[in-house]
């Protein structure tokens, strides 16, 4: 979906917010594109981040999917305000295997106090990507406290 961008600064604003993350520099997690409406975040699938089997624990793809979908609103928001994830679903599709996983998270529609977005996992290695995990949230705009 074409959003017009109506809010100067808020796509800096959303990937500041990112650099303040403490999760996503736990799990080494990089922002790689942000643009108004949408966000794609990669993280390596490392052993610390792996499941008894070695696949990527789902958490990794809630985490980096969530955050993806959270910033896509965030690139949205007027001067002063932020997001809060309210409600996140997530469907589990393959076993994620690869080298990497990548986020990519859209806004379906941003409202004044509610924006849905959408996020979709895949699971990389070389030229070659599975999805993985499909999450839709609602994301709810709330006073940047700016920590």
């Amino acid at each position: 979906m074409d959003f017009k961008f109506r809010y100067t600064g808020a796509v800096d604003r959303a990937r500041n917010g990112f650099a303040r993350q403490g999760m996503m520099e736990t799990l080494k997690a990089q922002m790689e594109v942000l643009k108004p409406g949408f966000c794609e975040i990669t993280a390596r699938i490392r052993p610390e981040v792996s499941q008894q089997n070695g696949f990527a624990h789902a958490g990794l793809a809630f985490a980096i999917g969530d955050s993806a979908a959270g910033f896509a609103a965030q690139s949205l928001m007027t001067e002063g305000m932020d997001v809060l994830t309210t409600e996140m679903k997530i469907h589990l599709m393959a076993p994620a295997q690869g080298n990497s996983l990548v986020a990519r998270g859209s806004v379906l529609k941003s409202g004044r106090t509610l924006t849905v977005a959408e996020a979709k996992v895949y699971a990389q290695s070389g030229d070659t990507e599975i999805l993985v995990a499909v999450l839709l949230g609602t994301m709810m705009a709330v006073k940047d406290t700016g920590q």
